[in-house]
């Protein structure tokens, strides 16, 4: 290859001119500015093969850093692609070359290394970290257990520590608070590679200077109460750090904070570096942090002409929330040199060959203040062919229903004439309106998918889960427990919620001491132990049963108090209900976290309700439900990465999910789904996608975008000073302390924010191909003034009355007058319907069939005292029907006359109930414990490998059921799961999680245990890189599932799942030298990835590859779901299928 038309011709790309500039560069340092949708990992990948193929580096010589594993994984497929157009390396499916394949995990010899850049900064300390005192087995910390730890460090802190204050309402904070701060702080100090003795030493002088002031104002006050602040956090901040070191563990600001001191202070690192890695390319590097721009600069920087390729676009730099800073890419000509101190070339990519024309024109408009402060950024153009394309609609409606009501209408009417729903998304600048927008779609019969964790939680379905299962963990989760009792199941009204609240005060004030005086009120305050903060709904609640408290013996009981509170009949029966339903829940929270949740699901009948119910909308609520399950199986699975005990347990898991709910803005790894769905999505995870239509709902004032911006460091105690940043030079600056000197400062602050939204609207503007939707409402759901349309959307109208063809206003709402009422406030609102509305013949069917049932465990013929057929209007607000009772949990006092507890409360008829329950729990298991032949039940969830055992020896799983002993260890297991663990790294690059026994790859009992040493682990790797699954890159690895079959849940891991022509290739690792792997295992991992993704059973071909000899063994009959419920139920025979 010697000239670029030998390479356009080699790969059949029309590379533009600037994009060849930039390829054919010599190798040297350069920055590319690279504008939206013009190119850049095609480039990437073009000017690795120009590089290798003019003979000026070898593949392997080349280092390719990204920030997300799919984003690595993408630019991986293109580089080796490439590569393999050019002849050099191997095509997918031919032997590899002898001794390609080097060990402990590294890619083959001849092709480039391509990582994110945590990945590499763990690398780096794991070869080197010994260096500046970090072991390589240190353990990595998610963000769950560093709240976890956090907490610790803050319990230990002296009784010297005062607390510091909020910002606005100068109370000392909470101590859920503190701990974010600490973490926060922490994170801060890590990511600018500040010593905290010197943040001390900041903070000090600025109190010394404001105290010295003749009449600070309130804000200078506030001022040094925050220094004041930040300083007493110090000493956890230190202690949090000291206990992270002792532990072995590391969270993601240390281990970028240690790779950078390494790259800054031990020159032989980078020496080794850049004699291994010629080529270096650095993907988005606009949202690198500072302590990542230290640690690249000091490895291939600071004067070493190393040939570094940095590719980003400042004007989508959207990350600076969590740490990243836009002047690195500004600043890279500088912090990468020529051997001669000159300064990088800088080059740009202008084309963009996504978006219509006149897309780009709005776009171009939109980001002309971002250009005008970022060195090389030139407007976008079209390509050749589409200047005169693309258009926009927009509307302001009246109210937030009509504005949902258009926008699912105007999706409604895409899909319906032609366009597919996976090129429709709507990106919202919050994951607030999810639930609705999803209602409203698929209220239309338009298939929807909501993406993310955090936009997960937002969702009713799992909003109520949730709910529940923290006023189990917590007894003090009052709003949460409010969303309960005011939701659509349980209907309390305003007056008994009222009432429960003043039972739960008086509940604390029954508990003080006789006498208690303010001495003694305010010494508790000043000791953290204010009892406003003890109020729990939830003891109040129990109140209404009575009886032992679930805490354990010898706990007193809690008696209702003779308060005289006036609750409604009605509001006693229901808080009696779901008392006893959160007690019932509460003894088994120690249980595993899935058995726990479907639990919740059971007791609560929100799962039933959504199977029984053949809506549309129940359909996408089970779809949903189902991807938090997996969520949270994942969860479970990875304890070591998410718990700093490696605890998976229901308090861990809500933990987890409060950091997603707080932190998530894009970063929790979560990509939209292949299926064909529109995608409801934050327009922070929309970066680097792009569909053929995009809506942007909710473009007002303070909503898209938001006027609220960082926590500033003069207010909040938790950030870290500008001056002591790594970015001090590109941020507001305080001249000197006084007031003008500080509205000066709020107003750069302001114009900061601004652009801070600005970058996140372009981002947005420029995801579509042909259409862009906007719009917003005057009148919110809750609001009392009206709502002012933003800059974005008056932006789309302007473009629109341009021209008529850059598109149409179809809306716009008048202004209110300045007495106009919010309409949706003066809007009756009916009762909600739990989990989902029904039609009234289905409410009709069900409460017959709820009388019917009710009457026959009462042993009666009509409905039971207290529960009538059709439930009146009480104060509870409104009508609805009173959740059934468990059996031997009703208002009836025993089997005996009905008239024994007639004198009793429906509380005291409970609490006899109870009695009658726990004494035939002990009967039956007096009578378990006396017979001969014990029956033992078969467990409602189980894994793939015990139902193979549950095939092979029904009496054998059995004694194993019913007294488990503990399994004598096996080294073929944990040298499979190596071998697993190798597998993954090669094509996901994450780590593998830690799994259970039955859960273990290569872990099944047919595993020969010969694997006995590290040669034995080399040549698997050898053995695995000679077969053509070493070239392929799978769909998913590790890809679990959750099957349903005759009542139990199965569930496991699947090795492996690839594309073929017509479907999908399911291959399961097997590295022992036996072959006899069960084909079970293949039956049940083929039902569930087709069950999983809505395939005919045919178009999933399932098959073992045993890794040492490169055998593939596919079974020529496989079990159906028929098949595999027959065995559950102990049938022996199979039920035949299609061939696998």
């Amino acid at each position: 290859m010697r000239r670029p038309a030998d390479l356009v011709e080699l790969l059949g790309i029309p590379f533009t001119e600037e994009q060849l500039a930039c390829i054919t560069a010599p190798p040297e340092p350069q920055v590319i500015v690279a504008g939206a949708g013009s190119g850049k990992t095609t480039v990437m990948a073009a000017r690795v093969v120009w590089l290798v193929g003019t003979g000026l580096v070898a593949p392997e010589q080349v280092l390719g850093l990204t920030f997300t594993n799919k984003a690595a994984a993408e630019l991986g497929e293109r580089v080796r692609t490439a590569l393999r157009r050019a002849g050099v390396l191997p095509a997918p499916g031919s032997p590899a070359p002898v001794g390609s394949q080097e060990g402990d995990g590294e890619p083959h010899a001849g092709e480039p290394e391509i990582s994110t850049y945590h990945a590499f900064a763990g690398r780096l300390l794991t070869e080197h970290g010994l260096r500046v005192g970090v072991e390589p087995s240190a353990h990595l910390l998610a963000d769950a257990s560093r709240f976890q730890l956090a907490a610790e460090a803050l319990r230990a802190a002296g009784p010297g520590f005062v607390a510091p204050t909020g910002s606005s309402t100068g109370t000392t904070r909470g101590f859920p608070d503190l701990v974010r701060d600490l973490v926060a702080l922490d994170g801060e100090l890590s990511e600018h590679l500040v010593d905290p003795a010197d943040l001390r030493a900041l903070d000090t002088a600025v109190r010394a200077e404001i105290a010295a002031l003749p009449r600070p104002n309130a804000d200078l006050r506030r001022i040094a109460e925050a220094a004041r602040g930040r300083t007493e956090l110090l000493g956890p901040v230190e202690e949090y750090r000291s206990r992270k070191r002792a532990r072995d563990l590391i969270d993601f600001g240390d281990q970028l904070a240690l790779a950078a001191r390494l790259a800054r202070d031990v020159p032989a690192v980078g020496r080794a570096l850049r004699d291994r890695f010629a080529v270096v390319l650095l993907d988005e590097y606009q949202d690198t942090s500072v302590a990542q721009r230290v640690m690249l600069s000091g490895l291939f920087g600071e004067g070493t002409g190393h040939a570094v390729t940095a590719v980003g676009d400042p004007c989508q730099a959207i990350y600076g929330w969590r740490g990243a800073s836009v002047a690195n890419l500004d600043e890279f000509p500088d912090h990468f040199p020529h051997r001669d101190g000159t300064p990088a070339r800088r080059r740009s990519l202008t084309e963009n060959r996504r978006s219509g024309g006149r897309l780009l024109r709005l776009a171009n408009d939109l980001a002309a203040p971002l250009r005008e402060r970022h060195p090389g950024v030139s407007p976008l153009r079209p390509a050749p062919d589409a200047e005169e394309e693309g258009r926009v609609r927009c509307a302001l409606l009246p109210t937030h229903a009509d504005e949902l009501t258009w926008l699912a209408d105007s999706i409604a009417h895409l899909v319906n004439t032609g366009t597919p729903p996976g090129e429709v998304a709507v990106l919202c600048r919050t994951a607030g309106d999810f639930p609705a927008i999803q209602r409203e779609l698929v209220a239309r019969s338009v298939p929807v998918e909501v993406v993310g964790l955090s936009g997960l939680l937002h969702l009713p379905e799992v909003a109520d889960l949730v709910s529940v299962c923290r006023v189990l963990v917590d007894p003090t989760a009052n709003a949460d427990l409010v969303r309960i009792l005011t939701g659509p199941r349980w209907r309390i009204g305003p007056r008994d919620l009222a009432l429960l609240g003043r039972r739960a005060r008086l509940l604390v004030h029954r508990e003080r001491p006789d006498g208690e005086g303010p001495d003694h009120r305010l010494a508790a305050a000043v000791e953290s132990t204010d009892p406003a903060e003890t109020i729990s709904l939830a003891d109040a609640l129990d109140t209404f049963v009575g009886g032992d408290r679930p805490g354990g013996p010898g706990s007193a009981g809690v008696e209702e108090p003779a308060d005289d509170l006036p609750f409604s009949d009605e509001a006693r029966i229901r808080f009696a209900h779901l008392a006893a339903e959160l007690r019932e829940l509460r003894r088994g929270v120690a249980d595993p976290l899935m058995d726990v949740l479907h639990r919740v699901l059971t007791v609560t009948g929100l799962e039933i309700e959504l199977s029984a119910s053949p809506t549309a909308l129940a359909a996408r609520r089970r779809e949903t439900l189902e991807a938090f399950l997996d969520t949270a199986a994942s969860f479970a699975a990875n304890g070591r990465r998410t718990a700093v005990d490696g605890d998976t347990h229901l308090p861990a898991f809500l933990a987890f999910l409060r950091a997603a709910e707080h932190y998530d803005k894009g970063l929790d790894g979560s990509l939209p789904g292949g299926e064909d769905t529109v995608k409801v999505l934050t327009a922070h995870k929309a970066k680097g996608l792009e569909w053929d239509v995009v809506a942007l709902p909710g473009l007002y004032r303070k909503g898209f975008p938001q006027e609220r911006g960082q926590d500033s460091w003069l207010r909040h105690s938790h950030v870290l000073p500008q001056p002591l940043r790594g970015d001090a030079a590109t941020l507001p600056a305080v001249r000197e302390w006084s007031a003008a000197a500080l509205r000066e400062h709020a107003e750069e602050e302001r114009f900061h924010r601004e652009l801070e939204e600005l970058r996140l609207g372009y981002v947005a503007f420029t995801r579509p191909r042909s259409l862009l939707l906007g719009s917003a409402h005057r009148w919110g759901p809750e609001q009392k003034r009206p709502r002012v349309p933003s800059g974005f959307l008056l932006a789309l109208r302007r473009h629109c009355e341009e021209h008529p063809a850059h598109g149409e206003v179809e809306a716009w709402a008048e202004e209110p007058a300045e007495d106009a009422v919010n309409p949706l406030l003066e809007a009756e609102r009916g009762p909600g319907e739990w989990p989902l509305p029904l039609d009234p013949e289905a409410t009709h069917r069900r409460r017959e069939a709820a009388r019917l049932v009710l009457a026959e465990l009462r042993g009666s013929d009509g409905p039971p005292d207290g529960s009538p057929e059709d439930p009146p209007d009480g104060a509870t607000g409104g009508p609805g029907t009173l959740p059934a009772p468990r059996p031997g949990a009703d208002e009836r006092g025993g089997p005996g006359d009905p008239d024994d507890t007639a004198e009793l409360t429906p509380e005291e008829r409970r609490l006899v109930a109870s009695w009658d329950r726990d004494l035939g729990s002990l009967s039956e298991e007096l009578r378990r414990a006396r017979s001969r032949v014990r029956e033992v039940p078969l467990p409602l969830s189980l894994s793939a490998s015990q139902l193979q055992r549950l095939a092979a020896d029904p009496e054998g799983f059995a004694r194993e059921l019913a007294r488990p002993m503990p399994r004598p260890p096996r080294p073929a297991a944990r040298r499979g799961t190596r071998f697993h663990a190798w597998v993954e790294s090669r094509f996901d690059q994450v780590e593998l999680p830690l799994l259970g026994d039955d859960e273990q790859p290569g872990g099944d009992p047919e595993e020969d245990p010969a694997i006995r040493d590290e040669r034995e682990l080399a040549a698997l790797k050898e053995a695995f890189a000679r077969t053509p699954w070493a070239h392929r890159t799978p769909h998913r690895v590790e890809a679990p599932f959750e099957l349903r079959l005759a009542g139990r849940v199965i569930r496991g891991r699947i090795d492996a799942v690839y594309r073929t022509d017509d479907g999908w290739e399911i291959i399961d690792w097997k590295t022992g030298r036996d072959h006899s792997a069960d084909p079970l295992q293949l039956a049940v991992y083929r039902v569930a990835w087709a069950e999983r993704h809505d395939l005919p059973l045919s178009r999933v071909t399932a098959a073992f590859l045993y890794v040492r000899t490169g055998e593939l063994v596919r079974p020529a009959v496989l079990p159906d779901r028929a098949g595999l419920e027959a065995i559950l139920r102990g049938d022996a025979s199979w039920a035949l299928n299609v061939p696998g």
